[in-house]
């Protein structure tokens, strides 16, 4: 009798998938799993050791689940995400000097004014990902790239296509969709591109022109690539995370009343929260050869994901894993990846989700779950509510 797979994207396990994980690491750690029969790591240990060993585990999986055959090129499967050294090493050292403190303090103060620009709108209910969770990373983002502000509006729908790849599409219409907006945003990136090579502008797409590393320049389509990756990866993070947060409150208004009453507890409950429901669920990668772990042969070339919110609730790393403790001192955990691959814009997530909480719980008294179910990514990688009404009071 063929043993049923567990599938990832089933809306059971998107509304709640730390069971399941957690049933995969007391019987199952290494299994396969759909879509697609790819192979699912659960437990601390073995997710880090599928981090540290890029050698074992390309990150090519990356292209295998962001560029299936259906979709056509995908400048995601091209990214910086999906290679391994050395071309990985030097892309990320051409792209790193503008992600650092500097830019997470010049940009600080805008959070702040944008965040309670957004609150000021809040009336009745809400659909928070709409009225805050999305505009908030889009002005980061918007302000890092220097893109148009008329075209924030475009971004969460553009990510979510992108991130609702999976080996086998829903529909037809999903197909037109996806491929629409791949073309789309690659021919917005790219006149952007062509835009400031004509006028060099103080922003992140003028500084990538003119880098240099060792005498070598990016191409305009690793630009293209690493663009898109960062539009994406800039929204999910801080979007997913900040949604989480708020289902988090609702459930539990005594965290709520903690911050409104101590607001340097908004760095801890970040910390806490990444942990706990970060938005990042798995990382994919490819088996460069036959690796044997927990007991199980993966065989060479098949697809990995490094369940990275699973080994956040490993048992044998973090004492009654499924409570939320802000003292814990998690420090995140692995939400943010480890080793080479570690989240580039991890900073900047940071300081967005802590202002963002800031401003909200001086504002409001607290936080309840609105009417209507709350409907959530269908995406592996990541993970939070794609609508969630919420009412403030």
């Amino acid at each position: 009798m063929k043993e049923e797979r567990l599938d990832l994207l089933s809306p059971s396990v998107r509304a709640d998938p730390y069971p399941h994980y957690a049933a995969m690491r007391r019987s199952s750690p290494v299994c396969q799993v759909d879509p697609g029969g790819m192979w699912a790591v659960s437990r601390w240990d073995d997710v880090l050791f599928v981090l540290k060993n890029p050698a074992l585990f390309s990150s090519q999986g990356f292209k295998a689940v962001f560029e299936p055959p259906w979709t056509g090129y995908n400048p995601i499967g091209h990214s910086m995400l999906a290679l391994d050294p050395p071309m990985h090493t030097r892309l990320r050292g051409l792209v790193s000097r503008a992600f650092g403190a500097s830019t997470t303090s010049r940009l600080a103060p805008k959070v702040e004014r944008r965040a309670e620009e957004l609150a000021e709108t809040f009336g009745g209910e809400v659909d928070f990902v709409q009225a805050f969770a999305t505009p908030l990373p889009a002005l980061v983002i918007g302000e890092i790239l220097g893109l148009d502000s008329s075209l924030h509006v475009h971004f969460k729908r553009w990510a979510n296509d992108i991130v609702s790849i999976a080996p086998e599409p829903l529909s037809e219409e999903h197909v037109v969709a996806v491929r629409t907006t791949i073309n789309a945003l690659s021919g917005y990136l790219r006149d952007v591109v062509a835009a400031r090579r004509r006028e060099p502008a103080d922003d992140t797409v003028s500084a990538l022109l003119h880098a240099e590393m060792d005498g070598q320049s990016l191409t305009e389509q690793e630009i293209i690539d690493f663009l898109m990756l960062l539009l994406l990866a800039g929204l999910e993070t801080t979007t997913n995370l900040l949604g989480n947060s708020m289902i988090l409150f609702a459930k539990r208004p005594d965290l709520w009343d903690r911050l409104r009453a101590s607001p340097a507890l908004a760095a801890p409950f970040v910390e806490e929260m990444l942990r706990y429901d970060g938005p990042g669920h798995s990382l994919p990668r490819i088996a460069a050869a036959d690796v044997t772990l927990a007991g199980v042969t993966i065989p060479k070339g098949s697809l990995v994901l490094a369940l990275v919110a699973s080994a956040n609730r490993d048992e044998h790393r973090f004492v009654d894993p499924d409570r939320f403790d802000i003292e814990r001192g998690s420090q995140g955990g692995l939400a943010f990846g480890h080793g080479i691959h570690f989240c580039i814009g991890a900073l900047l997530a940071r300081m967005e989700a802590r202002i963002a909480l800031e401003v909200l719980t001086r504002r409001f008294r607290g936080v309840e779950l609105g009417v209507g179910a709350i409907r959530y990514t269908r995406a592996l990688v990541v993970r939070g509510p794609v609508e969630l009404p919420l009412r403030f009071s």
